[in-house]
């Protein structure tokens, strides 16, 4: 199982379960309890979850604004877990998107509130900060998800061998937050925009 896959997997179980221990989860992955403690970082850097004597929980005054945890807070499709986005807030709330590209407007219209924003490398499924990674559009690869579509790479010899192999730009994350809201000319919502799958 790949890490991204194992980090979704605990969100859902901390969601349901309110509490889960390390050693239960590395039982459960059949993983160290260090790869446990390397997946849920990124949850407790969220504000998802607090850790504390081998036992993660939920942060329950931390409710999701969405009442559909699964869908995205802008076009309300369901979540890629491959290809989410997320944004945390300054009053340390959470909001998900489906994808890089809604998540690059909803930043747009939140504006100073957003106090970070997380992604998925595309290629390795790891968790990095969205304001270092490289944004790839108008690739040939077509993903059925909102348009123009939006991938990120953490590194950008990554970003510069996958657009060798299927075209597109390459944008730092300023330049890929002007042109998802330039292309989209400030609409509110992406669904019409979307390949059909």
């Amino acid at each position: 199982m790949r890490p991204y896959d194992r980090q979704e997997k605990i969100r859902r179980f901390i969601e349901q379960h309110k509490k889960l221990s390390i050693e239960k989860l590395s039982e459960q992955f059949q993983v160290s309890k260090m790869t446990i403690y390397r997946d849920i970082h990124p949850l407790v850097k969220e504000g998802l979850i607090v850790r504390k004597s081998g036992i993660i929980s939920l942060v329950t005054d931390n409710p999701s604004p969405s009442s559909n945890i699964h869908e995205c807070v802008y076009c309300h499709k369901p979540i890629n877990p491959r290809l989410l986005y997320r944004l945390v807030l300054s009053n340390n709330k959470i909001e998900t998107t489906c994808c890089a590209h809604c998540g690059l407007l909803r930043h747009h219209q939140l504006g100073e509130a957003v106090s970070h924003a997380l992604c998925h490398d595309f290629l390795l499924g790891t968790t990095v900060s969205a304001f270092s990674v490289w944004y790839v559009m108008d690739t040939t690869l077509n993903i059925p998800c909102c348009q123009p579509q939006v991938l990120t790479f953490e590194e950008q010899n990554n970003a510069e061998n996958f657009v060798q192999g299927f075209g597109g730009e390459i944008y730092t994350f300023q330049d890929a937050f002007e042109t998802v809201y330039q292309r989209m000319h400030g609409r509110e919502a992406c669904a019409n925009h979307m390949d059909n799958p």
